[in-house]
């Protein structure tokens, strides 16, 4: 007897002491989901200064620019323990203030919310779609204190709760703390679940659409695939907390496209069903994604740990973190036998192509590309920039890096796959952040001091490309350069004007053209709205020069403009019937490209 009561006031103690820990409480409702807004109720606890204050976060996990979400929060109500109403401040717009409370506090507000992605929150009939910086205000002074969170679902929708928060009971979950609750997605609908167990840990894939169970199940086999070929390039799953990773996958119309990684899940978004083609062409996201909770979530910068809710994060890792994950994208859909070889190797052309003939290597390195991310990543402005010609977007810049770093390594009788391996068990496995010069010395260690550094002063430090034609040879890959074709114009029109600023050292640049100048004539062809620019090049060679009128500000002008060589490869696999392929060199595709 003594036994069992100690038991029990131990048990008392303990539950005592954890629930003393719980610092702030929140709960969500969703009565008028139907006009887009929840009712939020939150309740700070264990107030140790008179004066504190509350906000809303700017910015969220994965993304880098600033998102103002306090605008969408209003009938803000602040009260202490007994109900007294407690007057706030605004020093700005993000933050409110407040005093003369007694510990506790309680909040309540109205939420707006109608975007359903991976940065903000959509909440409608159809579902409660949440990105936790969106929905929920915080209190810095207990970002270290445990956090629970109840969700008021609609049983009258069949609404169910997905998240990677842990669950205590009924629709009650806990997060350790600020950091992880922020960056807890959770997607409440009537949504199905499929879920297979990988060395003792479980892959779920929840999925809210309008489609058939008999598509889910086929997409789910897809999905079963990259899980375990990206498993391969690591040679083991992260240790996901509760043993349980959790895709949160919204395939409806009124959602916008987009993914977003998380510790432990992962958001994806698409009006694309999965009915027709929709399977093929949603599932490149979820190889992008997946590959994330190795390469940026546990493979962390420095740049960005801790992640800054009060301001933009600028990272320069950016272009391995993303860009070698947009590498290992489509190479993950080949080894899983989603695409051919000819798929895959089409699929590298767009992207070389926009690299290799971007100006924007003149003015920045792939460091200070991925530095741009604040700029660019989903971020809102309304003054024009040129970054067309200034910038690459650091997802196409690191794979294209990526791509070639694997090829040169292949050359050595080594691998990306390895190099990977090495970055996860030296600062992804045992949670040190890195840095650029981390990358540097790893491969360094690798591959040898002077591959690491040759690859690592011209390409990284400097924005020179590696020689992709000797790469793409030892594959048996043919890059081919046509330059009998008139090059690309350099600009784009709408309705006859150019709808872009015009390209560096294009022929519309060295003509003087700028964007919302309306082309009259061009040659002895006079254009009209239904007119194609291409057609009319058609009939032209490079070098050819031709009188150009156009119109800008309301005034009419006349110059020549002289067709350049095109610019742009093509990308093809030798075929058999054209060069017989040593086997060396197909033992070397075979290597790269096979399923692991």
């Amino acid at each position: 007897m003594m036994k069992k009561r100690f038991l029990l006031l131990s048990f008392f103690i303990f539950f005592q002491i954890s629930n003393a820990q719980v610092a702030t409480i929140y709960t969500i409702s969703f009565d008028e989901a139907v006009h887009h807004e929840a009712v939020i109720h939150v309740t700070f606890k264990d107030l140790m200064t008179d004066e504190v204050e509350f906000r809303m976060s700017r910015t969220s996990p994965g993304r880098y620019a600033i998102h103002e979400f306090a605008k969408n929060a209003y009938n803000v109500k602040v009260t202490d323990s007994k109900g007294t109403i407690l007057k706030t401040t605004r020093p700005n717009p993000y933050t409110w203030k407040v005093s003369g409370h007694d510990g506790t506090i309680h909040i309540s507000y109205t939420l707006f919310a109608n975007r359903g992605g991976g940065t903000y929150t959509q909440i409608d009939e159809t579902h409660a779609h949440l990105n936790i910086p969106a929905t929920f205000m915080y209190m810095p002074s207990l970002s270290e204190k445990e956090i629970e969170i109840t969700f008021n679902v609609r049983k009258d929708l069949n609404w169910k709760i997905a998240t990677q928060l842990k669950h205590l009971k009924g629709n009650t979950y806990y997060a350790k703390d600020l950091q992880y609750f922020m960056d807890s997605p959770t997607e409440i609908s009537d949504h199905s679940i499929r879920s297979f167990k990988v060395d003792g840990q479980t892959i779920n894939f929840v999925l809210h659409h309008r489609g058939t169970e008999t598509e889910f199940d086929a997409y789910f086999e897809n999905v079963k695939k990259i899980v375990l070929q990206e498993k391969a390039v690591y040679g083991e799953l992260p240790d996901f907390d509760y043993g349980v990773y959790t895709f949160l996958a919204c395939y409806i119309s009124n959602a916008s496209g987009d993914g977003m990684e998380h510790r432990n899940s992962t958001i994806l978004t698409s009006t694309r069903s999965l009915a027709n083609d929709g399977i093929k062409r949603n599932i490149g996201t979820v190889s992008h994604e997946f590959f994330h909770s190795w390469n940026v979530e546990r493979i962390r910068p420095k740049s960005l740990e801790p992640f800054n809710f009060e301001a933009v994060n600028m990272s320069g890792e950016l272009w391995f973190a993303e860009g070698f994950t947009s590498y290992y994208t489509n190479l993950i859909l080949k080894r899983s036998g989603l695409i051919s070889e000819e798929e895959y190797v089409k699929g590298l052309q767009g992207t070389f192509n926009y690299v290799w003939n971007s100006p924007g290597r003149d003015f920045f390195n792939p460091i200070e590309m991925s530095y741009q991310a604040p700029f660019v990543d989903a971020a809102t402005a309304v003054d024009e920039v040129n970054r067309r010609n200034t910038f690459i977007s650091y997802y196409s810049y690191g794979s294209m890096l990526g791509l070639a770093l694997d090829l040169s390594l292949r050359e050595q009788q080594l691998n990306l796959d390895d190099y990977m391996k090495l970055v996860w068990n030296t600062f992804g496995k045992t949670a040190v952040n890195y840095t650029v010069d981390d990358l540097n010395q790893t491969l360094n260690s690798y591959a040898g001091k002077e591959f690491g550094n040759h690859f690592f002063d011209n390409y990284i430090y400097k924005s020179n490309m590696p020689d992709f034609k000797r790469l793409f040879l030892s594959v048996g890959i043919q890059l081919i350069q046509d330059t009998s074709k008139v090059a690309y114009f350099g600009v784009s029109l709408r309705d006859q004007k150019a709808n872009n600023y015009s390209r560096f050292n294009s022929a519309a640049y060295n003509a003087g053209l700028t964007k919302g100048d309306k082309i009259i004539q061009l040659g002895n062809e006079e254009l009209n709205n239904s007119s194609n620019l291409n057609d009319i090049l058609s009939a032209y060679k490079p070098d050819d020069t031709l009188s150009l009128i156009y119109e800008r500000y309301g005034e009419t002008k006349e110059t020549a403009i002289t067709l350049l060589k095109n610019q742009n490869y093509s990308i093809s696999l030798f075929e058999e019937n054209d060069i017989k392929l040593k086997k060396k060199i197909k033992e070397h595709r075979t290597d790269w490209l096979a399923e692991k």
